[in-house]
């Protein structure tokens, strides 16, 4: 009725004006000065990225201990617009097939969690989170080279409770006609637990139920740096443990980097984490993560309908339906060698138009009459070492925990690595997922953890 349109619409534009003093939801007048909080001097935990995982982190920091005015926690992001965040510029997509048990357990939990976000995530009398989530397999094609490997994943992906099928190339022509199964040689769909969703939606609903649980937040820079005396490749003597020292923070309206006393930090600063000690000159290996980016839009007429999947080439390209309106997104991971300079986030429209259309096309032969339509660039944490997350503590750092490196998949494990991350702090050790390969260890040691499923 009347009074519940009103009511949305209140709450609509009550979440999307500024605060007026800190308030949440406070209209501020045209004319009226903003008066940001202060920035504490002290907290218990500084989590550094205003991303999905550095809100998941906050909010299973405060879930977890379960005292609404007990541990302090301080989540600082410098670009509160998030125009080149990885989580809102990706392709939202959660899938089971993964070729390592802990990403296929952490897909698990995510699932879970998603299906009942508002029994975690709700806030009382707020609307109901809605992530729009679109249920629709993934679909792995695999050469005749890469048949056995395929087929050995999914099996692993069985052990562990997936629901997914091989089809054939004739099950797979059957199933999707619009699919050229030429040089297919066999191909893993998922059944359950997979498909694609909002994930601004997903990250506001973290920040809200955190903020709401009383995790402070603000816009900075943040500086974290290393213990006096010590180097940024080993420690002085004796070699044990150190710690590092008070996250300095850089507010918009202020000139200095003002020092906030904490007893833990969380680097969640996605593509930047690896900067953020590089630049602190801490101790310890570089944490090898490094900014990509990349998505492109087109629409097709007559290209795949309500059923498509969420398709991942044997050529490396993937896409997906956006709508059911013959709108679709997707894209492919250059070589390394070819992969865009960083620092520019300006879209190249002939890497569309000569890598990804013809391969498209040969795949999709309905997409040879695509029309292009949007691009937009953005950045999302790659690890180069072997692209799994790193989560756990810092080495060297006692008191620096890793968050960080998951390459594209961080929104859907968010809800599991967050978790995880949480359990590490408050409770001293994992309970939910045993993540403890994912640690920090296996970069000194040189022993990557291989993803088949990328």
């Amino acid at each position: 009725d009347l009074d519940q349109m009103l009511g949305r619409l209140g709450r609509t534009l009550k979440s999307q004006f500024p605060s007026l003093h800190g308030k949440e939801g406070g209209w501020i007048p045209p004319g009226t000065p903003l008066q940001r909080p202060p920035l504490p001097e002290e907290a218990d935990v500084v989590v550094v990225g205003g991303g999905v995982l550095g809100w998941a982190a906050a909010f299973w920091l405060k879930a977890l201990e379960g005292r609404r005015h007990g541990m302090r926690v301080l989540l600082v992001e410098r670009d509160p617009t998030y125009s080149q965040a990885s989580t809102v510029l990706s392709a939202g997509g959660i899938r089971q097939q993964f070729s390592l048990p802990e990403n296929i357990r952490m897909s698990q939990f995510s699932a879970k969690f998603l299906r009942n976000i508002n029994e975690h995530l709700g806030v009382p009398n707020e609307p109901p989170i809605d992530i729009q989530f679109q249920p629709s397999g993934y679909l792995f094609l695999a050469p005749h080279h890469g048949a056995e490997k395929l087929e050995a994943t999914v099996q692993l992906q069985r052990d562990e409770g997936v629901q997914v099928a091989l089809l054939s190339p004739t099950q797979l022509k059957e199933k999707f006609p619009w699919i050229d199964t030429q040089d297919v040689a066999v191909a893993s769909y998922g059944l359950e637990d997979e498909g694609w969703f909002d994930p601004w939606t997903l990250l506001s609903a973290f920040r809200r139920k955190a903020l709401s649980l009383g995790v402070l937040s603000c816009t900075g820079e943040v500086r974290v740096r290393g213990p006096p005396g010590v180097g940024p490749y080993g420690l002085c003597d004796p070699p044990q443990f150190a710690v590092c020292a008070a996250p300095q923070i850089h507010m918009r309206d202020s000139r200095e980097f003002q020092p906030v006393a904490c007893a833990i930090v969380v680097n969640a600063a996605g593509a930047w984490a690896g900067e953020l000690l590089r630049v602190g000159g801490l101790p310890g290996p570089p944490l090898p993560i490094q900014p990509r980016v990349y998505i492109f839009s087109w629409h097709c007429p007559n290209g795949p309908g309500f059923s498509c999947p969420f398709l991942v080439d044997t050529t490396g390209t993937y896409f997906r339906r956006d709508g059911i309106a013959g709108n679709y997104l997707g894209g492919m991971s250059p070589p390394e060698e070819d992969e865009p300079d960083p620092s520019d986030l300006s879209v190249d429209y002939e890497f569309f138009q000569e890598r990804v259309w013809p391969r498209l096309a040969q795949r999709v032969p309905a997409f040879a009459s695509l029309r292009p339509g949007g691009a937009w660039g953005g950045y999302y944490d790659f690890n180069t070492f072997d692209q799994n997350g790193v989560v756990g503590p810092h080495p060297n750092i006692e008191n620096l925990f890793i968050l960080a490196g998951f390459s594209g998949h961080g929104l859907q494990h968010a809800p599991a690595a967050g978790r995880a991350l949480g359990e590490l702090v408050v409770r001293g050790g994992y309970e939910s997922l045993d993540l403890r390969r994912l640690g920090w260890g296996r970069l000194e040691g040189g022993e990557r953890l291989e993803e088949a499923v990328v």
